[in-house]
């Protein structure tokens, strides 16, 4: 009786083993593995030419793939949840954040966290929606994260995920890149991670000038910020090399950082500085670059638990770092709450000198 039970026993624990090698060796094969630069493309085009001297608005908003509503935690921020609560509530949620980008009326958006294809928001194609909603504007994707199976948490995994950034324009672009950003995390972590990465896209101006714009998503989770500080070497080594061409530049999105010129002690809060949030170092890029930020709106809260105001703490890591050939005219958090999203959009008004 004991060496059958052993030998039941044995077998489960085989099974599962193998099982979970499988798992391995598929996820490993399957590891979404994109070149350094990779040429994307801009469905349909405008032919409006980029003007220097006129007022343009760029509005960056992380919607936090229509899920990280109000009543929302995260499993990564120390809550519980991975995947919204319903289809009805992810359609909810984005066709409220659609309607804000419509009447917002901006010349460019530039979105991360954006869904094509996931268990998380219900396979709803996030993409094809919002483009939809903002007839008018081109549409350029890259995706920075594709995984066929995410298993955690175990109680209630976050699934297949497809997602990434998205940008759009009224504006005529001659091309948009996705760049590769470095830092992976070890096997078998990195082949459930994100693959970090920006759009680069490319504008022509009317004084024969290019200008730049890169919607960004960074690392906010990895230990000890190795990660991060890597990115951020690489993204200062492409900023200098664009600035010695004299191009407009205009970098934004969400940092994962704390940004220059913004105190988190404005907005009230009982919880402490969570461990994933840091500063932003003080020797980044060139000095003659600007940051152009709201530090009156906070852009993002904690997921630890659902949004309570006054209770969850914020801060302001989403806005934009410019070039000094660009005029900031006036940036403008927008308090949507974080009623269909854990950020709150933000809107840059520039002009080109």
């Amino acid at each position: 009786m004991i060496k059958k039970t052993l030998k039941w026993l044995a077998s489960i624990m085989l099974t599962a083993i193998a099982a979970l090698a499988i798992f391995l060796i598929y996820i490993t094969t399957t590891d979404y593995k994109p070149p350094a630069k990779v040429e994307l493309l801009a469905s349909n085009n405008n032919s409006l030419m980029m003007k220097h001297g006129e007022p343009f608005t760029v509005t960056t908003f992380n919607i936090g793939y229509a899920g990280l509503d109000q009543g929302q935690d995260f499993f990564m921020d120390g809550g519980t949840m991975s995947r919204s609560r319903s289809k009805g509530q992810t359609e909810a949620n984005l066709n409220a954040m659609a309607d804000f980008l419509s009447d917002t009326h901006s010349d460019l958006y530039i979105l991360q966290e954006v869904d094509v294809h996931s268990t998380r928001s219900n396979h709803i194609n996030q993409v094809q929606k919002i483009s939809h909603r903002l007839q008018g504007y081109s549409d350029t994707f890259a995706y920075n994260y594709k995984v066929p199976w995410v298993p955690v948490p175990l109680a209630h995994p976050m699934g297949a995920v497809q997602s990434g950034l998205l940008t759009l324009s009224t504006f005529h672009s001659s091309s948009h890149t996705r760049f590769d950003l470095p830092g992976k995390e070890s096997w078998p972590v990195q082949q459930f991670e994100l693959d970090r990465a920006f759009i680069e896209s490319r504008f022509p101006v009317d004084n024969g000038k290019e200008l730049v714009v890169v919607n960004l998503h960074l690392s906010a989770f990895d230990k000890g910020g190795t990660i991060r500080k890597q990115q951020l070497d690489f993204l200062e080594d492409y900023i200098d090399q664009e600035a010695e061409k004299g191009n407009y530049l205009i970098l934004g999105g969400d940092w994962n950082h704390s940004l220059p010129g913004t105190d988190h002690n404005k907005f009230p809060s009982k919880q402490e500085w969570p461990q994933w949030l840091q500063p932003f170092p003080d020797t980044f890029g060139p000095e003659d670059f600007r940051w152009a930020v709201d530090p009156n709106i906070p852009s993002v809260r904690t997921l630890d638990a659902a949004y309570q105001e006054g209770v969850n703490f914020l801060a302001v890591i989403d806005g934009f770092l410019v070039s000094p050939n660009v005029e900031i005219v006036d940036v403008t958090g927008h308090d949507l709450n974080f009623k269909n999203s854990d950020h709150n959009p933000v809107t840059g008004k520039f002009i080109l000198k």
